[in-house]
């Protein structure tokens, strides 16, 4: 979600206090740790508030209007059954302009949930049952039980535990993994034990049933989650599933299925599932063309007019400021930040930054270049890691006297070169391209007499899946088909 608007170079310390906030991945507070039905202490609704404007900042902002209403509504009435308010207006329950499958809640009473993953749910159950979830692991406190970790640990060290990988190792440049990584939010946010996940499920199925929905929605709600994720590995080359996803910070959903329906055993109650789908008639699905798009490998926005490919192999995830480049043999990133007309000075400062104030990082080498027209400057370093050698490019592009844009990719030595075809890729769009480039929604419609599987997903806006993208988007198995008078999604432009 590259935005068109007050860009701002992305620094680890900016990020690590966004990941330290969300879903109270560490503590956020002192002292006692509370019961799950304690009520939001005086502490708690400070910090809250102090790290709620971030938040939205960080994940596209907060959406108004009908679907933002409706989703604060379901949100209020569920998350007033943890004991943590006694009343709905003690909860602030946002709904976010990300193309993310995500949702969280932090202490204080606030709650979020991303317009993508309220398209993918298909009854009103299913939002109470994620929302509830996440509000179980504030209940529980689940992230003052792991401060003593926090404080053993600097921001650093704790990210490096979610964000390093076998190619950066542990020490030395994992700060520049770590950074390069952790731009994407969904990717930055620490994640819970399983046993902590287990027991935000059982809240959560414990909510809805007081709410007096159909406890089951948990199971459904995460079985779509898997099916998703399984999905966008499949379109995206990738040979598994575990990246990227929402359950990097809520990890195998697919296994908690079986676990959550046998804790609804017995249990009945409403989804609201007509009512779900009219009230997100409509609702924006994929990318917002204002914070650009990713088709394919190709990454467009057209309020910047500019235009890239990722490598053969690799897939992109867009973040909030960045655009994440991932794949085996390398990752990168795409941003921008204050440019004074000057791309040298440009790019050494993007080496300053990864570098951080321990480590002194300067191109070895720095060279001049023109792409499709564009003035640019590269430089790039090799850094030993403590394990082996890594080599690490940034190279930007002036677009005008006041703006530039960068990657920075990181690669085993000698492997650099992967990323050439797309340094060479970027290019301007024209007002005419931009202007051809406009939003996906969900479109819900009645399953008319004749309609298939087949028939419906034909009808979906994109190139290829179609069918496999519908089957999830309904939360359809393999087998299933579809009845005539039945509600259903499809996804349009």
């Amino acid at each position: 979600m590259l935005r068109s608007k007050n860009t701002k170079s992305i620094t680890l310390t900016s990020t690590a206090v966004l990941a330290l906030a969300l879903s109270g991945c560490t503590a956020m507070g002192g002292g006692n740790i509370p019961s799950a039905s304690s009520p939001i202490t005086p502490t708690e609704a400070k910090q809250g508030s102090q790290a709620h404007p971030q938040l939205l900042n960080e994940f596209g902002g907060a959406m108004g209007g009908p679907y933002a209403n409706y989703v604060e509504r379901v949100g209020k009435n569920i998350s007033v059954q943890s004991g943590l308010g006694n009343a709905q207006d003690d909860f602030t329950v946002s709904l976010l302009n990300s193309s993310v499958n995500n949702a969280f809640a932090i202490p204080g009473g606030y709650v979020y949930v991303t317009r993508q993953l309220v398209g993918l749910m298909n009854n009103e159950a299913e939002l109470a049952g994620v929302l509830g979830h996440e509000v179980g692991h504030v209940a529980a406190r689940h992230s003052a039980k792991r401060q003593a970790r926090s404080q053993r640990n600097s921001i650093l060290g704790v990210l490096g535990q979610v964000a390093s990988s076998v190619l950066l190792g542990d020490s030395g440049l994992g700060r520049i993994g770590q950074q390069l990584s952790s731009q994407v939010p969904q990717l930055a946010t620490l994640s819970y034990s399983r046993n902590q996940e287990l027991q935000a499920d059982e809240l959560g199925i414990q909510y809805l049933n007081n709410a007096g929905y159909d406890p089951r929605a948990m199971a459904t709600l995460l079985s779509s989650l898997a099916a998703q994720n399984s999905l966008d590995a499949q379109l995206q080359g990738r040979g598994n599933a575990t990246m990227p996803a929402w359950a990097s910070t809520h990890p195998d959903p697919a296994s908690r299925v079986q676990t959550a329906l046998g804790k609804a055993q017995g249990m009945t109650g409403v989804t609201n599932r007509d009512t779900f789908l009219t009230r997100i008639d409509g609702i924006m699905y994929g990318d917002d063309p204002k914070q650009g798009i990713i088709e394919g490998r190709t990454f467009t926005h057209p309020d910047l007019r500019l235009s890239f490919s990722a490598p053969q192999g690799f897939y992109m995830v867009n973040g909030t400021r960045a655009v994440s480049i991932n794949g085996d043999s390398g990752r990168g990133q795409l941003s921008t930040g204050r440019y004074n007309g000057n791309l040298e000075t440009y790019v050494r400062g993007v080496f300053t930054a990864l570098g951080g104030e321990k480590q002194k990082l300067v191109p070895q080498e720095m060279k001049r270049t023109t792409v499709n027209g564009i003035p640019a400057t590269y430089g790039t370093a090799r850094v030993n890691n403590g394990q082996s050698n890594v080599d690490v490019v940034v190279f930007a592009y002036e677009f005008s006297k006041t703006s530039a844009f960068h990657f920075m990719t990181i690669s085993q030595s000698g492997r650099s070169g992967t990323f050439n075809p797309m340094f060479q890729s970027m290019r301007r769009i024209s007002s005419s391209e931009a202007a051809r480039i406009v939003p996906r929604k969900v479109d819900v419609v009645t399953v008319r007499r004749g309609d298939t599987v087949q028939s419906l997903a034909n009808r979906m806006a994109y190139d290829r899946g179609k069918v496999e993208r519908f089957r999830v988007l309904n939360g359809l198995s393999s087998s299933q088909g579809v009845t005539a008078g039945q509600k259903i999604k499809i996804v349009v432009k």
